[in-house]
């Protein structure tokens, strides 16, 4: 009967789509009369708007009322599901869909069998995969007009335009809907059909002279200042050029705020710049980071060079519109403080190490042990990729640092602690697409990447927070310790050099490209400064305590005391002479004895001889402490006077003979 229906339909001169509708219709399992009841609906549509692509132009709530009226639903579904119209994400969203995703999956059993196999491979759950295979996939190929395989980022970027535009839908079905979609676009990145993963709806960043033209209000001032931050982005990293903006912005509101009368650079004067030095000092943050708080001293140092370093760029490529003196100097830049470093003592060290290793989250755990066991910093961490480790039959692993932070690469020694966690990571990752790389615009395979998309440092901060309540680490308020990830940079480097580890050597595991960073860390309890206390302290325990002799009367020193000293002792014939050790026998220690113009008498025999007796006695006490050059120095001594006692007694013999 349904056929019968077709084929009057066709002699009536029906238009095409409502025949190929009439011939669907007669396949479906149902009576006659809801044939006929879908048949005289899409009959009552076609005749109030024969083009329904114009129709589809209407206005959501028009074209729902008319569903409603003629109802037409049933129809638009088969047209929506056989590709004759378009629909749209405003009316999809405002109409209950009744069976019509349950006939597209129908028709793309493959292309779902595709994204689900995606969806196991990330993890995601059993509710999440059905809504984005079934519901997702359908809303999107549905819109766009294709099949799975034909979608292209460009379709993703216009479906978030058309829903965040949707005026019918409601906040909920915007961000339910939004879900779906980036993670629809993950599944087909990851299978090859989308160039681009997906990215979190972010503001558009605005450019350098939107930036300058909404905080700067001096035209000429302006002018100079993108002119110059436009020639030094051709030399410095983009973060220095904008930080670089920050510093020059905030110079230029305070000359708006406080001198208003200076429009160019050439009226600035030196008296301009100490009233900024003064009130940037003390000045509150602006931007996005605003808070009615003094920014800190690094910002304020920051701003002194940024702002001397424009002045003086300007003078040395000879700009016209330069201060025609110079205006700020060295002696300007403010001095910071130079806090230790904030290594972790050794037991809050160990209890949080052991604490990590029992953390459930597998990032947090195997990420903290390798930031802790390289002390590399957290950015150099989220950068590594999968070819990271680097295996020697010589000289073990090494872990492969990307350019980071100052723009270098290094490679760190691992031991078998952290080179098991890498391992332990890797396996837990599995088979990814590799990822744009944000700095150097190739794909990358980076090492710490769940889902399909890259893992931030919030999951760490977390975890090291729970490791720090775990381990019972407690505060001066006796609140649980925040601990940052740095400070395990911090404990490693704390720990290399306790263990003698030379400061070059450390310079070079840190990546640090000036000694005065790595400096920071002698101050610290290295092994060479407790040695050199440790010798001073046993020697000044062993020294001789002289007694304080009242004004004009001589110091006798015990004798027997005195040869008893662990110091460099000589014996004068009128007196004693003692040194320490480190520094080393006096160059005129006995040289009266040795000269070859010294001339004793007979009545200088017995002091010579006493002289002989402690000399004697020295020598003796160097050789039992093992002082090789005081017992060579000492014989030379008692050589030279037994020559001298030797002539006395002959002259005297010769004397006695006469």
């Amino acid at each position: 009967m349904s056929a019968a229906a077709a084929v009057t339909l066709r002699r009536q001169g029906a238009p095409d789509l409502l025949i190929a509708y009439a011939d669907a219709v007669a396949q479906l399992p149902t009576n006659p009369d809801c044939k006929r009841l879908r048949r005289n609906a899409a009959k009552s549509l076609l005749s109030m708007h024969p083009q329904l692509s114009v129709w589809m132009s209407r206005p959501t709530w028009a074209r729902l009322a008319d569903v409603k009226r003629t109802g037409t639903w049933p129809f638009l579904t088969w047209c929506f599901v056989e590709g004759h119209l378009r629909p749209d994400v405003d009316l999809l969203l405002a109409k209950k869909p009744g069976d019509l995703y349950e006939q597209w999956v129908a028709r793309n059993r493959e292309d779902i069998a595709r994204v689900v196999e995606v969806a196991c491979q990330f993890g995601w759950s059993a509710n999440w995969t059905r809504d984005v295979s079934r519901g997702g996939l359908a809303l999107v190929c549905l819109t766009a007009g294709k099949t799975l395989t034909e979608l292209t980022d460009a379709d993703f970027t216009a479906f978030a335009m058309a829903l965040a535009e949707a005026p019918t839908a409601g906040a909920d079905a915007k961000s339910h809907n939004s879900a779906r979609a980036f993670s629809l676009h993950q599944a087909c990145y990851e299978l090859r059909i989308c160039q681009h993963p997906p990215r979190m709806a972010r503001r558009g960043k605005a450019t350098l002279d939107q930036r300058l033209k909404a905080t700067i209000v001096q035209p000429k001032i302006r002018e100079i200042v993108l002119r110059y931050l436009n020639t030094v982005a051709a030399t410095l990293r983009p973060n220095t050029v904008e930080l670089r903006t920050d510093s020059l912005i905030s110079f230029a509101e305070y000359l708006a705020a406080h001198h208003p009368d200076v429009r160019r650079l050439t009226q600035l004067t030196r008296g301009h710049m100490e009233a900024f030095l003064i009130y940037n000092h003390g000045r509150p943050w602006r931007g996005r980071v605003a808070r009615d708080q003094p920014v800190s001293q690094c910002v304020s140092k920051r701003t002194v060079i940024d702002l001397r370093c424009f002045l003086e760029d300007l003078a040395i490529w000879g700009w016209a519109e330069r201060p025609t003196v110079r205006l700020l100097f060295p002696t300007d830049i403010p001095r910071l403080d130079r806090p230790l470093p904030r290594a972790l003592p050794p037991d809050a060290d160990r209890d949080l190490m052991s604490a990590i290793a029992e953390l459930a989250d597998p990032f947090a755990r195997t990420a903290l042990t390798i930031l802790r066991g390289t002390g590399i910093r957290l950015g150099e961490l989220l950068d590594l990729e999968l070819d990271c480790v680097w295996d020697s039959s010589s000289h073990g692993s090494w872990l492969k640092i990307p350019v980071g932070k100052l723009g270098t690469e290094r490679t760190v020694p691992l031991d078998a602690d952290t080179l098991a966690a890498l391992d332990e990571w890797m396996q837990l990752r599995g088979p990814q697409r590799a990822l744009p790389h944000p700095r150097l615009q190739r794909p990358a395979d980076f090492l710490f990447v769940e889902r399909g998309r890259r893992l931030s440092a919030y999951r760490l901060r977390q975890g090291l927070d729970d490791a720090a309540v775990a381990a019972g680490l407690r505060g001066h308020d006796g609140q649980p310790r925040h601990v940052t990830p740095h400070q395990l940079r911090h404990s490693y480097a704390t720990s290399l050099i306790n263990a003698g580890m030379s400061l070059q050597a450390l310079m070079a595991l840190l990546g640090h490209v000036s000694t005065e960073m790595t400096l920071r860390y002698a101050a610290l309890a290295a092994p060479t400064i407790r040695a050199a206390y440790e010798e001073a302290m046993g020697k000044a325990r062993t020294r001789l305590t002289l007694t304080i002799a009242p004004v004009g009367k001589p110091i006798v020193p015990n004798r027997i005391a005195w040869l008893r000293e662990e110091m460099l002792k000589t014996r004068v014939a009128h007196g004693y002479c003692s040194r320490q050790l480190t520094a080393e026998a006096s160059p005129y220690a006995n040289i009266c004895e040795q000269c070859d113009n010294f001339v004793s008498a007979p009545e200088f025999v017995p002091a010579l001889q006493a002289q002989l007796t402690d000399a004697t006695a020295l020598r003796d006490d160097a050789a039992d402490r093992g002082w090789h050059t005081e017992v060579a120095r000492h014989s030379r001594v008692i050589a030279s006077i037994e020559r001298h006692l030797t002539r006395l007694t002959r002259h005297a013999q010769r004397s006695a003979d006469a």
